[in-house]
């Protein structure tokens, strides 16, 4: 049961107090202090070598009690672990000399026996208190509103895999995105590896264009339907893209198949020649089945492509405007740029009115792509992460592949990977490469002055300031997008507001 702050759980072994550890280890984050009370015996220590073994994924970790030490670190884990036990802190203040508040900023910190510390633990803290039930144990966690849903989101997703068959399956972080989502590693009891993807409901965000926020006007996708519908579609075809096992709608919680490991990229980050260009085909055999925009979800509703429209395009644009621009200069763009910079964005959009168009997978890259080989032809290409796919230009994905924003690609290949998408299209006929290659140039300028903007405003608005390492390379896939012909006015505004590609 549960109120506005807290939590009550009973734990009724050793195994569950375990496996609640472990949970708790996907909801943590850095900053949190998460303070253990409790009689001797009633879990403290079981409970935190559970959650730093699973923080760390080895299970046979030595994880020594600080009992003497008062403090046991561990700062090589995903997020960094302190293990404090006060019960023979001579005084309060001695926390501090412990390095509490060092531990704090970048980590996590467990301390047992909290009581020891008076008043010197941070006012957010997660408190969890222990007591003997029975043969088991009772847990209340009382915790500051944010966190605690955190933990009952963890709590919920432990639910959803004990309803479905799964009870006693390992979990573990597996990766995040610049998202919502993110994607844990389920272990069966069988020894099954399944991948979970947890996509809670995104909060509202502020209007920027008609009243409407930002994911609306682009298209992202809020909720669990367009992913399973476009699995299904591209599993029917005879694409490789992850089975949908099971999934709860309402929760946004996915148990999706396991596609593995083997990413287009070698052990030093570097492209693998055979798998881009086999991904390029992959992309070419998409685009020659006809165009479905209304994809049928099994025992469940249509999902209907939503279009990738002028108003999308144009406002995805923007975040060169809107971001890059004022961080670049310091200062706002002027009304006259803005004004130039969006009429001639409309004339680019406009051009594309008769470009082919088909199922646009939107993030058709090297993150996206997991090799499988045991498979032969296409089927080598495991497609993920497309549930924001829209129907658009062709050449966005291509765009978006040959100019991989993770990665550089040595020039040869991505001009092999132009050579072979457009000798396969025109093998299969019916297919104008001139036109295509203008909708590839203004739809690889448009998908870049979208990313300039969107790295700032991950840094800026999102405190997320490592994807800014890619800036130079979007910085010479626009300048290389610049070239054609069609997109002559775009690049004189950019040269007009100082925009320097060299920089890259």
């Amino acid at each position: 049961m549960s109120d506005g702050q807290s939590l009550t759980l009973i734990l009724a072994s050793e195994r569950d107090t375990i496996e609640f550890g472990e949970d708790l280890a996907l909801a943590l984050k850095p900053g949190d202090c998460v303070a253990l009370s409790g009689d001797l015996g009633a879990g403290k220590s079981t409970f935190a070598r559970a959650l730093i073994r699973a923080m760390a994924d080895d299970v046979n970790l030595e994880v020594p009690s600080p009992t003497f030490t008062l403090v046991q670190s561990y700062d090589e884990l995903r997020i960094p672990v302190a293990h404090f036990d006060l019960y023979r802190l001579g005084d309060s203040s001695e926390l501090d000399e412990l390095g509490f508040d060092e531990a704090l900023l970048s980590g996590i910190c467990l301390v047992e026996w909290p009581e020891m510390a008076g008043e010197l633990l941070p006012a957010s803290r997660i408190v969890m208190k222990l007591e003997h039930e029975g043969t088991g144990r009772r847990v209340t966690i009382t915790a500051p509103a944010p966190a605690l849903l955190r933990i009952r989101r963890a709590l919920a997703i432990r639910e959803f895999l004990n309803s479905r068959g799964y009870a006693g399956a390992s979990r573990r972080f597996l990766t995040g995105d610049a998202s919502m989502r993110a994607y844990e590693s389920v272990t069966t009891s069988a020894g099954e590896i399944l991948v979970l993807m947890d996509w809670p409901k995104r909060p509202e965000g502020p209007p920027v264009l008609d009243g409407k926020p930002y994911p609306k006007v682009a298209h992202i996708a809020e909720d669990a339907y367009p992913f399973v519908a476009i699995s299904q579609y591209l599993r029917g075809i005879g694409l490789t893209a992850p089975e949908v096992l099971h999934v709860d709608y309402d929760q946004g919680i996915l148990l999706l198949e396991n596609l593995g490991n083997q990413g287009v990229l070698d052990e030093d980050g570097r492209p693998i020649e055979d798998r881009y260009r086999e991904s390029v085909v992959c992309l070419g055999y998409l685009h020659a089945h006809a165009m479905q925009q209304d994809l049928p979800i099994e025992n469940g509703p249509i999902h209907h492509v939503p279009d990738f429209d002028p108003t999308a395009m144009k406002m995805e644009a923007r975040l060169l405007l809107d971001w890059y621009l004022p961080w670049k200069r310091g200062e706002q763009p002027s009304e006259e740029e803005r004004q130039d910079y969006l009429a001639i964005w409309d004339g680019l959009i406009g051009e594309l009115a008769s470009a082919e168009k088909n199922l646009l997978l939107r993030d058709f890259h090297s993150p996206n792509i997991i090799w499988q080989p045991e498979q032969a032809g296409v089927r080598r290409v495991g497609l993920i992460d497309f549930q924001d796919a829209m129907i658009g230009p062709t050449a966005y994905d291509l765009a978006s592949i040959v100019q991989d924003a993770r990665v550089d690609i040595p020039k040869a290949l991505a001009d092999q990977m132009m050579i072979d998408y457009l000798t396969l299209r025109r093998s299969l006929g019916n297919f104008d490469e001139a036109s295509f290659l203008k909708s590839w140039a203004i739809m690889a300028a448009q998908r870049n002055c979208k990313l300039v903007g969107l790295w700032v405003r991950l840094k800026e608005r999102d405190g997320v300031p490592h994807y800014l390492r890619h800036m130079p390379r979007t910085l010479r896939h626009l300048s290389t997008a610049l070239t054609h012909e069609a997109l002559a006015p775009l690049r004189d505004w950019c040269t007009r507001a100082g925009i320097d590609f060299s920089e890259s």
